[in-house]
Parts: C-alpha cells; sequence; structure tokens
C-alpha cells in the first residue's frame, strides 16, 4: 500500500493512538463527529438568537432616526441609476461616421487616411447638438466626397472621449487639414455658415491668375494678403507651405474667416502690387497705406504672418455674429463708440451681394480720408458712376449755388434752416451762415480750408442770438448781414437769408428723404408738436435749394472730418433679427432689412425708415445726418409691445405709445409710478397704489404706471431712481410735481400730496353757482371718503382678527417647537446609550465569532480524520477477509493429512504442532506491522 504524505507534525504522535483506538472502533469516530457537529449548531444558534434581537432593535432606532431626519429636511433620499446604453445619434444611412459610444481612437485612425475631417463632439441630450445634427447632415450631404464627417458622443461617461476631452459646451466641431488642426468652428450652427468654413479650410488660399482676377480680390471689403511666389524653379517654392499653413492659422485665431488669402505665381500680375522678389507678402489696404511683410525685422514663419495681418489689417465693416448665449461681444464693440448696425439678410454662398457690394461702397467712401490714389491700384469696379464721388455736375452745381449766394465762395459755410413755429413773423427760413477770419486772405479754388466743429458750433450760437435781424417784410429777395463773433476778435459772420416755400419743406419731410422724425415729438410742455424742428441747425444745403443736384453727397471722408465716427456693422438677419425688433424694427415686415445707430455713451439710438429701401444714397444720408454739428435725427423710443390693456384694471398700464393719451391729453389729474420688474421696492408698492386709484374718485384722477426698462420717454420725462412718483395736475400738465423722497410712500402721504397739489388757484371770483358746485362737488367727495373709510375700517377688523389668529397658531407652533426640542434631547441620549449598548454587543459578538471560528477548526480536523479511519477501517476488513480465506484452505489441507498419516500422527504430533504455530504466529507479525503502518499514515 502507497500513501502519498508529507513529514509528519508534532500532534501525530499524540493522535496517532486515538486514531488506532478508532480504527478498531470506528463506531466511536461517527459518534464523536455528530455529536460536535450538535454542540456546533446549538452555540451558534444561542449566539444568534441572543444577538439579533437586540442587533434589529439598534436598526429599527436607527432607521426612526433617518425617518425624522428625512421628514424633517424634506428631502427624499437621492436615487442613482447607471446610465443607458448609447444609441447611435446619426441615421444608419446618413453620410456621417457615429461614434457614439466615444471611441476616440478609432476616429484618430480615419483622420490618419484623410486629408480634411471634420469632427462633431456632441451630447445626446443637448438640445443644441440635437438641433445641430441635421445642418451637419446637409452639409455632409454636399461635400461627404471630398470631406470626412465623423461625430463623437462626448457623454458617455465609458467613451475615451469623455475622458481625454473636457467640453465646457456641446455642440464643438474641429476641423483638420491633414496634420494642421484643431481649426474649432465658433460661428452660427447654420448650414450655409459651416458649409463656407469647411471650404475656406478646404482652399484656405485663392489662386489669382490675372489682373482682373486681382483687382476683384483687392476690391474686397474684407482684408487681403497675397503671397508672391514663382513655380518656375522648383515644384514648391522656398516659403510658399509656410505661406500656405499661415492661412490656416488665421482660420484657426479668426473664426469668421476675415482676411483672405491670396497667392500669385505670375510676375507681371504681382507687380501690379509692388512685389518683386518670389516669397514676398502684401497686406492690401483700402483707407490706410498698403504693407509688405518686413523679412527683415520678423522671422518668415506661419504664426508671425497670421500676427502681422491680424495686428494690421483695416476692417471698415465687421460682421457680428452673436452666439446666442451670455456674451460680451456686443457691448463691447458698442462701448467703442456710436456704431451703425445693418441687418441684411445674407446668404455666405453666393457668389455675388448686390446690396453687399452697395454698403462697401458707402463705407470705403466713409473711410477714404485720403483722396490721393497713388498708393493704391486702379480698381475699376470702384470708380464706376455709381460710386459716391464728386463729378462735374457737382462742381456745376457749386458754381451755381455760388451765383445764387455769393457769400458762399468762402470757407466754413453751412446752411442753417430756421425754426417754423413763428410762421406768422418770420419770411426767411433758410439762411447760408459763413464764418469770416478778419486777416483777409481768401482762399484759392486748389485748396480749400476746413473749419472745425468749435467754430460752427460758435456760428450757430452767435446766429441765434442774433435771429431777430432777419424778421423783415415778405421778400423774395436775399436779405444778408453781418454780425461779429462772441467768442473771437478775429473773426465775423455773414449770413444771407432767402424763402424756401413751405410746400417744398413739407415735400421733404413727407418723402423722408433726410429727416426721419418718430410718429410722436413732445415739446417742452408736453404738448404734441407738429413741427419738424425745435432748433436752428445745420442741414446740406442740397435739400433746400432746387439749384443743387441733390445725389450729390459730402459722405467721402466724412470719418475723419467728424468728431462722431461711426463703426459699421452688418449682422445676418436671418439670424439676428430679434435684435433688430429690439432697437425697433417692424416684426410684420417681409423683408428684412434695418439699420439703426447706436450711442451707448449718449444713451440714444436713431432708426432708419423702414419705409425706404436700403440702399447706397439712403444710408449717405442717414450717417450724414448723424455726422452733423445739431443732428436733424430724432431719438427713437422703444416701446412695449407685450402690453395688453385691461378697462377693468384699476391701475392704468402706460407705454411709450400711449404715455402723450394717457397723460397730457387726459382731462384728469395722473398719478404716475415709474417702476421696473426687477425692482422688489416697486412691486412692494403695488397694493398701495391699487387702494389709492379705488379711493379716488376715477373720473377726476387715474392712476397709471409705467416700466422703464422697456419704454422709453423723451429725456424731461425719464428718472435716475426707482421707484419714482409724478403727478401732473389737470390743465396744469407743465407743472408736474415730484412726490418727496424723504417721505415714506404710505396711503395717507399719497392722499395728501396729491389733494395738496390738485387744489387749484382761484384766478377770478367765484360767483355764488360756483361756489354751489364746488360745495355739491366737495359733499361728493366728503361721502365717496366716508363710504372708504367705512370700507378699510371693516378691512382692518378683518385684519385684526385674522392677526389674532395668526398670534394664536402661532404660539400654538412655538410649543410645538419646545415639545419637539425636548423629545429630539431625548432621542439623543437614547441614541448615546444604544450606541454604547452596541459597541459592547459587537465586542461580544466578535469574541463568540472567534470561538466558533476556532471550534469549525476543530470539528474540521475531526472530520478529515474520521474520514481517514474510515477508509482504513474499510482496508483492515478486506485484511480480515483475506485472513479468513487463508484459515480456510489451511484447514482443507489438514482433512486429506490427518487421514494418511493417522499411523504417524503419533510420531510427528510435535513437528506439525511446532510448525503450525510458528506459521500462526509469522501472520500475527505481518498483521501488526500492517496495522501500525496504516495507523502511522493516517496520524499523519
Amino acid at each position: 500500500m502507497s500513501v502519498c504524505a508529507g513529514p509528519g507534525d508534532a500532534a501525530a504522535p499524540r493522535l496517532r493512538p486515538r486514531a488506532a483506538l478508532m480504527a478498531r472502533r470506528p463506531e466511536l469516530l461517527c459518534g464523536a463527529a455528530i455529536v460536535l457537529g450538535c454542540a456546533f449548531l446549538v452555540a451558534l444558534k444561542v449566539t444568534c438568537r441572543v444577538l439579533l434581537p437586540k442587533v434589529q432593535v439598534l436598526k429599527e432606532d436607527e432607521a426612526r432616526e433617518e425617518i425624522k431626519r428625512n421628514h424633517s429636511s424634506c428631502r427624499a433620499k437621492d436615487v442613482t441609476m447607471p446610465a443607458k446604453l448609447p444609441v447611435n445619434f446619426f441615421s444608419t444611412k446618413s453620410p456621417v461616421i457615429d461614434l457614439f459610444r466615444g471611441q476616440l481612437d478609432y476616429a484618430d485612425q480615419l483622420r490618419q487616411d484623410s486629408e480634411i475631417v471634420l469632427y462633431f463632439f456632441y451630447a445626446p441630450w443637448c438640445g443644441q447638438s440635437i438641433a445641430a445634427r441635421e445642418e451637419i447632415e446637409h452639409v455632409a450631404s454636399r461635400l461627404s466626397d471630398q470631406v470626412l464627417f465623423v461625430a463623437v458622443n462626448c457623454w458617455w461617461n465609458q467613451g475615451k472621449c469623455r475622458k481625454q476631452k473636457h467640453f465646457f459646451y456641446f455642440p464643438v466641431i474641429h476641423l483638420y487639414h491633414r496634420s494642421f488642426g484643431p481649426i474649432e468652428y465658433k460661428g452660427p450652427m447654420s448650414a450655409v455658415y459651416i458649409e463656407k468654413f469647411v471650404r475656406r479650410v478646404m482652399t484656405p488660399l485663392l489662386y489669382i491668375s490675372s489682373r482682373s482676377k486681382l483687382l476683384d480680390f483687392l476690391s474686397n471689403y474684407e482684408p487681403g494678403v497675397v503671397g508672391f511666389f514663382e513655380f518656375n524653379a522648383s515644384p514648391q517654392p522656398p516659403g510658399y507651405l509656410t505661406f500656405f499653413t499661415s492661412a490656416l492659422h488665421s482660420l484657426k485665431k479668426d473664426y469668421l474667416g476675415t482676411i483672405r488669402f491670396g497667392v500669385v505665381t505670375d510676375k507681371r500680375v504681382a507687380e501690379e502690387i509692388s512685389l518683386v522678389h518670389s516669397g514676398s507678402v502684401y497686406l492690401h489696404r483700402h483707407a490706410n497705406t498698403s504693407l509688405i511683410y518686413p523679412k527683415d525685422i520678423m522671422n518668415f514663419t506661419a504664426e508671425n504672418i497670421c500676427k502681422w495681418a491680424l495686428e494690421n489689417r483695416e476692417m471698415l465693416i465687421r460682421w457680428l455674429r452673436p452666439h446666442g448665449g451670455k456674451s460680451l461681444l456686443l457691448n463691447n464693440e458698442l462701448k467703442k463708440g456710436p456704431a451703425l448696425l445693418i441687418f441684411i439678410p445674407y446668404n455666405p454662398l453666393a457668389e455675388i451681394h448686390p446690396l453687399l457690394d452697395e454698403i462697401t461702397k458707402v463705407a470705403l467712401e466713409y473711410h477714404k480720408c485720403n483722396k490721393s490714389q497713388a498708393a493704391e491700384p486702379d480698381l475699376q469696379h470702384l470708380g464706376d458712376s455709381d460710386s459716391p464721388a464728386f463729378d462735374s455736375s457737382v462742381t456745376d452745381a457749386h458754381l451755381k449755388f455760388s451765383e445764387t449766394f455769393p457769400i458762399a465762395k468762402y470757407p466754413c459755410c453751412n446752411t442753417v434752416v430756421l425754426p417754423q413755429w413763428h410762421s406768422i413773423s418770420r419770411t426767411h427760413n433758410v439762411c447760408e451762415l459763413c464764418v469770416n477770419q478778419t486777416l483777409g486772405v481768401k482762399p484759392n479754388k486748389v485748396h480749400v480750408p476746413h473749419c472745425n466743429f468749435l467754430e460752427i458750433e460758435a456760428a450757430l450760437d452767435s446766429f441765434y442770438l442774433q435771429e431777430h435781424t432777419f424778421f423783415q417784410v415778405i421778400s423774395n429777395t436775399i436779405e444778408c448781414s453781418n454780425f461779429l463773433s462772441f467768442y473771437s476778435p478775429f473773426s465775423y459772420y455773414t449770413a444771407c437769408c432767402r424763402t424756401v416755400n413751405r410746400h417744398f419743406l413739407s415735400f421733404i419731410s413727407s418723402e423722408k428723404t433726410i429727416f426721419q422724425t418718430p410718429k410722436v415729438a413732445f415739446s417742452s410742455h408736453g404738448k404734441k408738436d407738429n413741427t419738424q424742428f425745435s432748433i436752428p441747425h445745420i442741414e446740406d444745403r442740397n435739400c433746400f435749394i432746387p439749384d443743387l443736384n441733390i445725389s450729390s453727397t459730402n459722405i467721402t471722408g466724412l470719418s475723419c472730418r467728424t468728431n462722431k465716427t461711426l463703426n459699421l456693422y452688418l449682422l445676418d438677419s436671418n439670424l439676428f433679427w430679434i435684435y433688430a425688433e429690439r432697437l425697433g424694427a417692424s416684426r410684420s415686415t417681409h423683408l428684412k432689412e434695418f439699420a439703426a445707430i447706436v450711442d451707448l455713451k449718449e444713451e440714444v439710438h436713431y432708426v432708419l425708415d423702414q419705409n425706404q429701401s436700403l440702399v447706397g444714397p439712403t444710408l449717405e444720408n442717414f450717417i450724414k445726418n448723424f455726422s452733423v454739428l445739431y443732428s436733424p435725427l430724432k431719438r427713437h423710443l422703444v416701446d412695449d409691445p407685450s402690453v395688453h390693456f385691461h378697462e377693468q384694471h384699476v391701475v392704468t398700464e402706460v407705454t411709450t405709445n400711449t404715455f402723450h393719451k394717457t397723460v397730457f391729453l387726459s382731462a384728469k389729474n395722473v398719478l404716475l409710478l415709474y417702476y421696473a420688474q426687477w425692482c422688489g421696492f416697486c412691486a412692494s408698492l403695488n397694493h398701495i397704489f391699487i387702494q389709492l386709484a379705488r379711493l379716488l374718485p376715477p373720473d377726476s384722477f387715474t392712476v397709471a404706471r409705467i416700466d422703464v426698462t422697456r419704454n422709453d420717454l423723451p429725456w424731461e420725462f425719464m428718472t435716475d431712481r426707482l421707484p419714482t412718483i409724478l403727478f401732473f395736475p389737470h390743465q396744469r400738465k407743465e407743472q408736474s410735481v415730484k412726490f418727496p423722497e424723504d417721505f415714506s410712500v404710505n396711503l395717507p402721504n399719497l392722499l395728501k400730496f396729491i389733494l395738496h397739489h390738485s387744489s387749484l388757484s382761484p384766478s377770478e371770483p367765484c360767483t355764488k353757482e360756483c361756489l354751489h358746485k364746488e360745495s355739491v362737488l366737495q359733499q361728493g367727495h366728503i361721502s365717496h371718503l366716508e363710504r372708504e373709510i367705512q370700507k378699510l375700517r371693516s378691512e382692518i377688523s378683518a385684519l385684526h382678527q385674522a392677526h389674532d389668529q395668526l398670534e394664536a397658531q402661532l404660539s400654538e407652533a412655538r410649543r410645538e417647537e419646545q415639545r419637539l426640542q425636548q423629545q429630539k434631547h431625548t432621542l439623543e441620549k437614547q441614541h448615546k446609550t444604544l450606541q454604547l449598548h452596541s459597541e459592547q454587543l459587537q465586542a461580544t459578538y466578535d469574541q463568540k465569532n472567534q470561538e466558533l471560528l476556532e471550534m469549525a477548526e476543530k470539528l474540521h480536523e475531526l472530520a478529515d480524520a474520521s474520514e481517514n479511519l474510515l477508509k482504513e477501517n474499510a482496508l483492515l476488513r478486506i485484511l480480515v477477509a483475506a485472513r479468513g480465506e487463508k484459515l480456510q484452505r489451511k484447514d482443507e489441507i489438514k482433512e486429506p493429512l490427518q487421514s494418511e498419516q493417522t499411523l504417524s500422527e503419533d510420531n510427528d504430533l510435535s513437528l506439525s504442532t511446532a510448525t503450525a504455530i510458528s506459521e500462526e504466529k509469522r501472520i500475527d507479525n505481518i498483521d501488526t506491522i500492517e496495522t501500525e503502518h496504516s495507523s502511522g499514515n493516517r496520524t499523519e
């Protein structure tokens, strides 16, 4: 018998005798195993029965405490669930490859095999990503044969895109041009704009092959950078790749793509812009001198070329594309100065833009301060007859005007339009005002000096003071007069006045070619003013002298001749028409063309009448009327169209359009509250004004309010603090009174204020009938006030009862709070006691658990010994059976020997007996050795 066993340990000698005993009696081993198992089960059951109730009680107490805490905080437990598996964001038939599990590594592998790649990083829950999905599919359907479109889900928490990219907004569009990138697109999420940007990345350089294409390239309003590279010597001239990369850098830094890059390979075409050497770079500018890249100062690198172009570019017109969220884009641009915002429908993919070209011409003329064109190439399509330049007809018109007004040949002359409300006493309404220097040097025809605006302003002020000189009799002749300056002893003023027919002036105002007036104009007394002009102001003489050509303008270089220079901005009305509506554009118009001038410093803005077409001459007149010293433009008042009027409201809501009607044309006393929705103090006064409106008789008083954040008013009716209360008495609306700021705004003070300022001072002695009517009116007011006082007393008693009820409820709540505090302290003590008990139980539990583990180890050892003994018992049974067979065979051999050796039995008896005894001893020895071996193996 072979037994696999290791070396015996120290416990083997002690267990070996017991094992030998159990091997002889296996029933003892089985009984011991059963007894130990039962003892283990009983001990475990008793321990769990003791510990479980205490633990259960402790858990129930903790659960009750947790429920109380949750109930006190009124907040349920947070429930979290695993994120659902992502699904396809794009359809399977879409040309866009959708990596909805965020496989960024696979996206990088795809980029290595394509020249142009567009990455669309999205979040499935993002509304802007969902809206841009259709636009991306539309662009991909048009450019999928040239550009690889890949969409990556960057929100899936197990994807690599979420782990490697940390975007703060979605969607994000990145473009790669071979190994260059990423170029992030930040423009509008519209298909035409995205496609335009992708095409700019595909072809960052425009090939200019002829002189006509060069002129077209340079005549664009966007800045242009031209590089000259000769491809005759080598297929790739030095510096070409650097220039190519600089074009991509400009798109990366300026996502609007305002700088256009072109390349010239013909030396004769390059000589038109003074490029002689290959590798030269030229920056074209319209108003200022064009530049050539200084290679001797700056290194010829892509970053330096891009930086040089961005720093020295000339922005005549700038596109504004707000992204729709919180941004300071408009605020930062408007802080730079007065801005002309032009809204036009724009398609970036269109080849021609007639309206944009016309606006560009106006911008070029406006910024063309230097009239010398020696430094610029001959741009033919900017020098045609449609451009606003001075031609021979203008010269003839000025000569004709000089014949009519002889004084016009002197410098610094301006046309002055006189006020028209003195229609009876005044016959002359147009004057030519000139500033003359006493030094006596007349200017020649070649160089005509220009006077500054300070001299014009001084001349106009002096003329306004001397205006009585021109109250002449009715005459169609020209009346001239000279008067000295009040500001300078070296100059005097000359004014020549004539009469222009009233119907001609009304015709001009009806056509609205020059003056932009609102529907309602207010005078200082608050009455409607139907006149066009309130003070003498300077105007273009062409509009009032029929002999002059009206088409001639003086906008060339106006940005350098005025201190009110405009910054020109363009906005796509298809995307940003909401901004135009906020500035005053009509919401019902179908043609989305609009222009407005916003002056943030002066807090005004002017609107071009939408009845006029947005063309070059209209814009020129609009800009010119803003630039003159006394601008005839009227401030546009913003009105809130969302206000709905209800007759049953006791407090009347006033807007810009209803202000004049409600306040000045009304035959009632008006109390007006200035408020804003964000003003908390204004909201606290609502109930006071409602009660006041119910108290005052509606036939004589009107209580109104106006939201000054949504409605503009003339400056004399604006306020600098909120809330503000103004009272307009009946028949004395010009004597409006402000409620004192040091008085508290309550019902008694408001009633005293109204009654005090609404009483009329008698200018004539009142008759008996007047006194009777006055007494009846006062009795009616007294009875009305008595009824209202009775109502107030009943309301006050009801408020007292409600106050008592609230006090009782508050006292009950305080008692309940004290009781809850006591319960809380008691529960906290119980919780501490239970916590100590729990710690004790935990220690007992650990101890019992350790004892059970030790008993389990012993039982495990006994089980192993029992199993080995059972095996040895089986072996012993086999050995006993074998010994019995041997003994049986021995008996069978002995029987024939007894019969045969009967005779020799006596002789051999002693010999056989000895042989049998020795054989039995040998067998016993063998059995003993085997038993010892088996016992030793079991013990080990």
